[in-house]
């Protein structure tokens, strides 16, 4: 179980973090040499939602949690919950939550669903702050928790630097893409510097279509930089300018609709590889929206894992980083390429390797409905899908060096 805060930002959602919830699809060594996020090896998840409820109001909540404590019990992949109450503090709660894998939690996370369950809960709660990982070692009193038993835990820890990355992504009205771009493109930058230990580091924004994708990296706190963001006049401009371009209605001053948009909007980041520093000048950020199949998402996601994992040992190719983000059949690849992308469609694809890997791709892409025809081992056919998944690019701001 988890409740969702509102945080209109520029812009994700800080119910909908940016994952370190589970393991890689590769293998220990790759974790070791570039892969610092993933979602796909199958690991136990222990969420952990830090709440903060109003003076008061703890029978309230406490009823409102035992009115939805069986329906999210039932949801696939749930393994336990606790609900727990400061000893020190009346108003501090902890709720931590185990799941399956990541896959089954961050389904229901984003889902309107879960929406609906928690809304009872949302009059109590003042604040909240929700952490989630993957379990990576356990030690166990005599007898083991059967439903535990037989659930996998993750062999090495991950490797990487102190940054977050998620995405948000939302449609605007056909007509409107003009408009929304040149807004988008001409918005005033946040202040980067949130506090001592928390930065925002970079906003890159994409378009595909009337598809947005807005995706962002800090350094530190995800939550606070969003806080930050939020309360930035320039941002909140921007915001409430876009409202009337959305295909789905929001009110940022409503509480209820500001969460349901940016619950259905968040994109998690679900795998993260980076080979090398890619901050020489050749260097050029690609993001890709991939024509899925229908319910073929979470698979094409996994495969695209399992290519990016492999090029961390690869050092000399084209691809610096790659960062896959995933929800239902929305698949969205970000990547920084060394060079030219033409030159290395299959790499920047993550269709590169072996025949098998194009294969599988074929079965879970829908290139016809982008008017792509032919197998996807020909250098023909990897162009034009290229350039028909390649997003165009809006916004791409890093923040000033500290």
């Amino acid at each position: 179980m988890t409740v969702s805060p509102v945080v209109a930002t520029d812009a994700v959602s800080a119910d909908a973090l940016s994952t370190e919830a589970a393991a890689s699809a590769a293998t220990p060594a790759a974790d070791a040499d570039g892969v610092s996020i993933s979602a796909f090896d199958g690991a136990r998840v222990r969420v952990v939602l830090m709440l903060d409820i109003h003076d008061g109001m703890q029978q309230e909540f406490l009823d409102a949690y035992e009115r939805i404590r069986d329906r999210v019990a039932a949801v696939p992949g749930h393994v336990s919950d606790q609900l727990c109450q400061s000893l020190e503090n009346p108003t501090q709660w902890l709720l931590t939550s185990e799941w399956e894998n990541a896959a089954p939690f961050l389904a229901w996370v984003n889902s309107d669903e879960h929406l609906d369950a928690v809304e009872p809960l949302q009059d109590c709660v003042r604040d909240t702050r929700s952490l989630r990982y993957s379990v990576l070692r356990e030690t166990l009193g005599e007898p083991a928790p059967s439903a535990a038993a037989g659930t996998a835990l993750r062999s090495a820890p991950r490797v990487g630097s102190n940054v977050v990355r998620h995405a948000l992504t939302f449609t605007v009205r056909p007509g409107s893409e003009a408009e929304v771009a040149r807004m988008l493109s001409e918005y005033v930058s946040p202040d980067a510097h949130v506090d001592d230990s928390t930065r925002l580091l970079r906003t890159s924004l994409f378009m595909h279509g009337n598809r947005i994708v807005r995706a962002v990296e800090v350094r530190g706190d995800l939550q606070a930089a969003l806080r930050h963001v939020a309360r930035q006049p320039g941002v909140r401009a921007v915001e409430e300018a876009l409202n009337p371009h959305l295909e789905q209605d929001r009110d940022l001053r409503d509480p209820q609709s500001a969460r349901r948009f940016f619950t259905r909007a968040a994109m998690p980041a679900v795998h993260h590889v980076a080979s090398r520093d890619g901050s020489d000048a050749r260097t050029q950020r690609v993001a890709l929206l991939y024509p899925v199949r229908g319910g073929a998402g979470p698979e094409l996601a996994r495969l695209l894992a399992r290519q990016d994992a492999a090029t961390a040992h690869a050092p000399d190719g084209p691809l610096l980083a790659a960062t896959v983000f995933h929800r239902d059949d929305l698949v969205v690849r970000l990547v920084d390429v060394d060079g030219d992308p033409e030159d290395a469609p299959a790499s920047v694809l993550g269709l590169h390797g072996t025949a098998d890997a194009a294969g599988e791709a074929a079965g879970l892409l829908d290139t016809s409905a982008v008017g792509v025809d032919g197998p996807l081992t020909e250098p023909r056919t990897l162009s034009l899908l290229l350039a028909r998944a390649r997003m165009t690019p809006l916004t791409d701001r890093r923040s000033p060096a500290t």
